[in-house]
């Protein structure tokens, strides 16, 4: 197929928005449908703009109502997550887990997608070739943590990276023709990273384009057998 069906998930955030002007430029006629919880039904190059909260089942399933009108889709991103917020950080420590922010952390990155995909998963097309994207992050690899902290972030990617291998291997099963992948985005200048950037090289800090351009070729150079993997920007798999 030369045009797309294709859902952003997220799609008023710094990566979303990248998407979606990149999908835009690439094929005028692309569809490009968004969803979230901007009001702002009028953001530049969508086809269509409906609301979705991640945190409201009943939300996610309204949305997925007026998503499917538009249509198989030969991809669908979810372009969300939160590290942070105005009354809570990563923890440092294990004296700062908290369990009001434990639970906001895993509602938004974990429990939040794993609706997204009760929902959204059925709408791929099982005729043409079709990927399902969520955006996770290396801090959910068990094998690659040096560091420890960031407790709640790190739970719920690596939470998230089960989800995307159980998706995967369900969907197998009706769907051929699909595949479900993680995608790890690097340190992207966006909202969410903000507040740590200052320890983050220049060259590795970038920008919401570069960051999605790399993503859209890793999702492009997908082979048989991806399916449940989760890549980093760059092509690398991350290991669990």
């Amino acid at each position: 197929m030369t045009n797309k069906n294709i859902l952003i998930i997220g799609s008023s955030g710094g990566i979303g928005k990248a998407f979606v002007d990149i999908f835009a430029k690439q094929n005028a006629d692309n569809k490009i449908i968004g969803l979230s919880r901007s009001e702002n039904t009028d953001i530049e190059n969508l086809h269509a703009h409906h609301f979705l909260d991640l945190e409201d089942e009943n939300s996610i399933e309204s949305a997925a109502k007026q998503a499917e009108a538009y249509g198989p889709y030969q991809l669908i991103i979810v372009a969300t997550g939160v590290l942070h917020g105005a009354d809570f950080s990563p923890e440092k420590s294990l004296k700062q887990i908290s369990a009001d922010n434990f639970k906001k952390v895993l509602n938004i990155n974990t429990v939040g997608p794993a609706l997204v995909g009760k929902y959204f998963l059925p709408m791929l097309d099982n005729k043409n070739s079709s990927i399902f994207a969520f955006l996770s992050a290396r801090v959910g690899s068990i094998s690659d943590n040096n560091l420890g902290g960031w407790h709640a972030y790190r739970a719920s990617k690596a939470s998230l990276n089960m989800l995307i291998k159980n998706f995967a291997i369900e969907l197998a099963r009706t769907n051929k023709l699909a595949k479900v992948i993680g995608l790890h985005p690097g340190t992207v200048d966006t909202e969410l990273s903000k507040p740590f950037q200052k320890n983050v090289p220049e060259n590795k800090l970038f920008t919401p384009k570069f960051s999605a351009d790399a993503m859209i070729n890793v999702v492009n150079g997908l082979k048989e057998g991806d399916s449940g993997s989760v890549f980093a920007f760059d092509g690398s798999k991350i290991e669990s």
